[in-house]
């Protein structure tokens, strides 16, 4: 019998109504465009990414001495070092540095994620790398979607589907819940031509309009980044995906 479930919520507000209950991990989604930033920069050398869920935060690190990232409703903010774009870590400015990030929805997610379990991020970059150091695990898995204030979003919801389509060819996972099957569902519609149903997306449109959607073909691109990251003391930190236990 398959011992491990798989569950995916669609949104923080629904977190506190999860099913799944005992030691998980939970896996945080924001393809546009937190998580797939975070592992951007922790790709190109940073090391370690700091979320905090309040622009105040960001400015105290700020202060501090600390690079950040920091964007609301999809602008940069006028202290930040960075916006909220994988392609503003590609240029060696974070090589060995600990950034902060603080978003609209990716970084609240996370915040409603460590109450939950063991807190790892994803995105189509990391694909790979994420399901198969999972796999490795004997947990239930939880998909937390970030969405767009509150509400559901297609383009974290198709990845998890991604993610539980990866899972369940281990042997050792099944489905937990309705929504879960719904994101394999529509990950199987968007997969033969991920970039061209990104386009139904809203915030796709959201992106557009600020002139921010340069990212958008970087984004649906499938295991660019073989990494995995958790969180450990508040910090987003590198496990090494061959092995088992953290590193």
């Amino acid at each position: 019998m398959n011992n491990n479930s798989i569950e995916v919520c669609f949104s923080p507000a629904l977190s506190e109504f999860i099913q799944t209950r005992g030691k998980s991990l939970v896996v945080v989604v924001d393809i546009l465009r937190a998580t797939t930033s975070m592992i951007s920069a922790l790709a190109n050398g940073a090391k370690s990414v700091i979320p905090v869920s309040t622009v105040e935060k960001a400015m105290d690190l700020k202060k501090n001495g600390f690079p950040v990232a920091a964007e609301r409703d999809g602008k940069l903010l006028n202290f930040a070092d960075f916006g909220n774009s994988a392609l503003d870590f590609m240029n060696g400015e974070v090589q060995g540095e600990k950034v902060v990030f603080t978003t609209t929805n990716g970084t609240m997610a996370i915040q409603a994620a460590k109450e939950l379990g063991e807190v790892l991020i994803g995105a189509f970059s990391n694909l790979s790398a994420l399901a198969g150091w999972i796999g490795m695990q004997n947990r239930n898995v939880i998909i937390l979607c970030s969405g767009w204030q509150n509400t559901f979003c297609l383009e974290d919801t198709i990845f998890a589907g991604a993610l539980i389509e990866k899972l369940l060819a281990n042997r050792d996972y099944h489905i937990h819940c309705d929504s879960a099957s719904a994101a394999v569902d529509l990950w199987n519609m968007a997969k033969n031509d991920l970039r061209a149903y990104a386009e139904k997306a809203i915030h796709r449109e959201r992106l557009r309009f600020l002139g921010v959607d340069d990212v958008l073909d970087y984004s649906f691109q499938i295991d660019t980044s073989p990494i995995v990251p958790i969180l450990k003391d508040g910090e987003f930190v590198l496990i090494n995906p061959h092995r088992k236990e953290i590193v």
